[in-house]
């Protein structure tokens, strides 16, 4: 199965010349989405995994089905304000602007390995706070796999540059 026609890409969303890669078809697809999710978890056997962290929102799809295959437990990945109780945060960057993601501080015991799962890799921005978050609750980052890698935006390679370990099913070449 080509994981990648199931994906349907939306010209000039959410700007102009930006090429949205929807993978909301590729959900609708029970074929494509099980093949998804077995392709992430198969790389997971041999890597230890104790945890399986998504991050919000489409991270949540893809990652809670990765943890239900392999029986892992899961962890979200929230955007500030969406956890009850208490958290850690990890602020990062954004093209224009910052954002901050939390997960509760007492969900990882230290030295559990994590991988954390999304639905795609653009910039890694957000990929590479959930990193740290993690490693900051004291976890160890045993990974992070994704549908889709979008190489040209170099998120793979600033993932990399840190010493992570990607997994990606498919590539789409520009934005």
């Amino acid at each position: 199965m080509n994981i990648k026609d199931s994906i349907r890409t939306i010209p000039d969303f959410p700007k102009k010349g930006v090429m949205f890669r929807d993978l909301t078809t590729l959900f609708a697809d029970p074929s494509a989405f099980a093949e998804s999710v077995k392709l992430i978890a198969d790389y997971c056997i041999s890597r230890d995994i104790d945890y399986i962290a998504g991050i919000e929102s489409r991270g949540f799809i893809v990652g809670s089905a990765v943890a239900v295959k392999l029986g892992k437990g899961f962890i979200p990945i929230r955007k500030k304000g969406k956890l009850p109780g208490s958290v850690i945060s990890r602020t990062y960057q954004l093209e224009y602007g910052e954002d901050t993601i939390q997960i509760h501080d007492d969900v990882i015991s230290p030295g559990k390995r994590i991988l954390i799962v999304d639905d795609l890799l653009a910039t890694g921005g957000t990929a590479l706070a959930s990193a740290e978050l993690i490693e900051s609750a004291g976890g160890i980052v045993a990974g992070l796999a994704f549908i889709v890698n979008l190489p040209d935006l170099k998120g793979a390679e600033r993932l990399k540059k840190r010493s992570y370990e990607i997994f990606h099913i498919c590539c789409f070449e520009g934005d």
